[in-house]
């Protein structure tokens, strides 16, 4: 790579700005009846939302600024602190509603979780770049990386947060598939991988009824299925065109977490279908840009790290928008640059700026 950078991908980049603006926006209508109730003051979660997406774009500018390789050389260092966070979380961090995810920072709260995801993906493409065909190895190649992310994977599940823990894995199979692994030793680990993610959503009540309301919803909607109905009902209320902004009914304390996992179920209200369209195209096209300064990249390290972001944040979105949907069991993951969210924010902005930043050096 030589030294001269290129032109900043300016679409990528306004795609971005366009999804956090427009999610600023569907926070104060989704938000501002529960603010009201709660703190009398309607603007109080787009307030603090803004708040931490002015961090972001800090973060997203200074990593604009920063040639990808310095990542490379800084990635263990990245992963130590995140595994730091994530014990110092479960000895001092804040408990809500039974896990202790978040540290709690001048009334705003931040969760090591969401900024593992990144400093793991930047971990992992390091390794498999350094150790090139060395990875179809078993011992050499599969297995450091198993006990790293199995460590990870406990803390998390310790917490416990298992939305995260499960993009967390979703994220390492797209890294380790790209990286060109044995495909025998994946076939092996999926395999094996199937029994524990059973147990994992039957061994908790709260996961159980997560997956048969899923199923069916209105068999129990005032109870297990009463966050999916109320969702479908604000979907369905939309129709083609939607209430208007500021027109949706469900968010006056109907629908549990409308600002923040159950947003889109808001969108589809007051924007309708095409609304909904429009939006997941712009989701599309940020996936797209992001994919393209992956291909185009001619190193693997910058590869690997750019199809590891846009796997974070697409896939969290496809977990979201199942859930908001009924098409998937809820997990509690928030839409990508449009949930209220500082952490999640702040994770989708600064994961876009290195992905701005590979854009620039690859011309």
């Amino acid at each position: 790579m030589n030294g001269k950078r290129g032109r900043l991908d300016f679409l990528l980049l306004i795609v971005t700005v366009m999804l956090v603006g427009f999610g600023l926006v569907m926070i104060f209508s989704a938000s501002s009846p529960l603010a009201v109730f709660k703190y009398n003051i309607p603007t109080y979660y787009v307030y603090k939302q803004s708040l931490f997406a002015f961090i972001g774009l800090g973060f997203m500018f200074l990593f604009i600024g920063i040639p990808y390789p310095f990542w490379q050389k800084t990635a263990p260092y990245l992963l130590l602190i995140s595994l730091l966070l994530l014990v110092s979380v479960l000895i001092v961090g804040t408990s809500v509603n039974g896990a202790r995810r978040w540290f709690m920072v001048g009334g705003l709260t931040l969760q090591p979780a969401e900024f593992t995801k990144l400093s793991l993906i930047i971990y992992l493409s390091a390794l498999i770049s350094k150790k090139g065909d060395k990875t179809r190895l078993f011992k050499k190649g599969l297995l450091p990386i198993l006990i790293v992310v199995g460590v990870i994977f406990l803390l998390i599940m310790l917490q416990p947060d298992f939305g995260t823990a499960l993009i967390l894995l979703f994220i390492v199979g797209t890294i380790i598939l790209i990286g060109g692994f044995n495909w025998r030793h994946l076939l092996m680990l999926s395999l094996g991988l199937v029994p524990l993610f059973i147990y994992l959503a039957v061994s908790k009540s709260y996961r159980l009824k997560r997956i048969t309301s899923y199923m069916n919803p209105f068999d129990n909607p005032t109870d297990s299925g009463y966050q999916l109905v109320q969702s479908l009902y604000a979907l369905g209320h939309g129709g083609l065109m939607g209430t208007g902004l500021g027109g949706s009914v469900q968010k006056f304390l109907y629908l549990p977490e409308a600002h923040t996992d159950f947003i889109f179920a808001i969108i589809g209200e007051e924007w309708g279908f095409v609304g909904c369209g429009l939006f997941i195209l712009i989701f599309i096209l940020f996936v797209w840009r992001g994919c393209l300064a992956a291909v185009r990249c001619q190193e693997a390290f910058g590869v690997l790290l750019a199809m590891g972001i846009v796997a974070m944040i697409s896939i969290q979105a496809l977990l979201n928008l199942g859930a908001v949907t009924g098409s998937l069991p809820i997990t509690g993951v928030p839409l990508p640059f449009t949930s209220y969210g500082g952490s999640s924010l702040i994770l989708c902005m600064a994961s876009t700026g290195m992905l701005l930043s590979i854009s620039r050096d690859q011309q």
